[in-house]
Order: structure tokens, then C-alpha cells, then sequence
């Protein structure tokens, strides 16, 4: 039986950055049992903070919340801008040249929230992405601000709010039968471990019923 990892997730959302070492963690003990991917969901002003004072207070509670041994940095951030389209589009057109993996959007997302790049400028995430990717710089530009992938973006996000949660990241399992578990905001691996372990126990039960009984009769 099939299962499936969705992390809903914003390039710049602090959050998300602080689940990362489980992200990795679960990818690492469910490698060859689990099928895992990323998706973004953009923030709205109704997820970020109003100024860079607010913001710094945020990482203030979040990093002594993870027992962090350092600062995020708020040097990148912009009270102005509603959405940060850029850093997130750049991570999403990476994956058009290869990059389904985490090294593009990880490299943007430690650029913005450690070294406090302006991530919210077309070239800057470009040139971040590039390099972590190895990808032309200019090729990599074009497509981030192709109606393709800003669409692929807006999709994306539009799953996460028809889910009716909001916070991010998000992390969706699915399983081939129907079965569904939401954890939205959770960052810790135990919960999202047990939830997955469960679920291939289940996994495994339909597999040993069905080879002694086959698949279920049609009338």
C-alpha cells in the first residue's frame, strides 16, 4: 500500500525552517517505505508579522520553543510586501530542472532566515538557488517568473487552504485506501512517526489478508 508525505510549507516561514531535522529525520528512517514530497502554501499578511519588531519577537519564542543555540536573523524581512513570491516561485521552478529535493529551497530559506539575505529580490533568490543547484542563473530566473510556476504556486497553496488549517508547515499523510492524517503546526518527530508507523502496520495487514484471501468479489 502506497503512502504518501506532503509538507505544505513557505521558503521564508520560520516554522518550517525549525522543522526541517525532522522533515530530514522521517525522509531518513522511511526511505524505502514512504513516498515524500514538498509543496508550497504561500503566507498571507494573515501569517506574517506586521513589522520587524514583531518578527524578532516571534523568533525569539520559537528559537527558545526548538532550545536553539542561536538568533534567527530578520534582516531580510519587508513589513510591506503581502507575500514573498520570489524565494518561494525559485524553490518551485527548481524543481523543473531536477531538484525535487530540499537543497534549493533549504539554500533559500538559510539565506534568508541565518544570513538575513533580501530574498524577496528576483535575482538574489535566483542566484541562491543557482548555486545550490548548480543551474544557470538566468534559466532558473525566467522560469521562477513563468505564469507556469506562479500558478503551480497559487495551486499548491489552495490545496493547503481547502485543507482548513493554517499553520505551516503542514504535514498531509495519505494512504492508497482512504485514510488521511492532518498535523498542521507540529514540528516534533514523534507524533508524525507513530502516525506513519501505524499506518504501514495497517499496510501490512491489507497485504498479508489479501494474499490469503485475494482481492474482494465483484458481486
Amino acid at each position: 500500500m502506497i503512502i504518501t508525505v506532503t509538507d505544505y510549507l513557505d521558503v521564508i516561514s520560520s516554522w518550517c525552517f525549525w522543522s526541517e531535522p525532522t522533515w530530514a529525520e522521517l525522509k531518513r528512517r522511511y526511505d524505502d517505505k514512504v513516498q515524500f514530497q514538498w509543496k508550497i502554501a504561500l503566507m498571507d499578511s494573515s501569517g506574517l508579522p506586521t513589522s520587524r519588531e514583531q518578527e524578532q519577537w516571534f523568533y525569539r519564542r520559537s528559537g527558545m520553543m526548538m532550545r536553539s543555540p542561536f538568533m534567527l536573523n530578520t534582516d531580510w524581512y519587508d513589513a510591506t510586501l503581502p507575500e514573498w513570491l520570489a524565494p518561494n516561485c525559485v524553490a518551485e521552478a527548481a524543481k523543473d530542472f531536477g531538484f525535487t529535493d530540499d537543497r534549493v529551497r533549504l539554500a533559500l530559506a538559510r539565506a534568508a532566515l541565518r544570513e538575513g539575505k533580501k530574498v524577496d529580490d528576483w535575482d538574489v533568490a535566483a542566484g541562491i538557488g543557482s548555486e545550490a543547484g548548480a543551474i544557470d542563473a538566468g534559466r532558473l530566473l525566467e522560469r521562477a517568473k513563468s505564469p507556469a510556476i506562479e500558478n503551480r504556486v497559487r495551486t499548491s497553496t489552495s490545496e493547503f487552504r481547502s485543507l482548513q488549517i493554517t499553520q505551516r508547515p503542514a504535514f498531509v499523510i495519505d494512504t492508497e485506501i482512504g485514510d488521511r492524517a492532518i498535523f498542521s503546526g507540529v514540528v516534533r518527530l514523534e507524533p508524525l512517526a507513530e502516525t506513519i508507523d501505524s499506518m504501514l502496520d495497517d499496510a501490512a495487514a491489507y497485504a498479508a489478508h489479501k494474499a490469503h484471501f485475494g482481492d474482494p468479489p465483484t458481486e
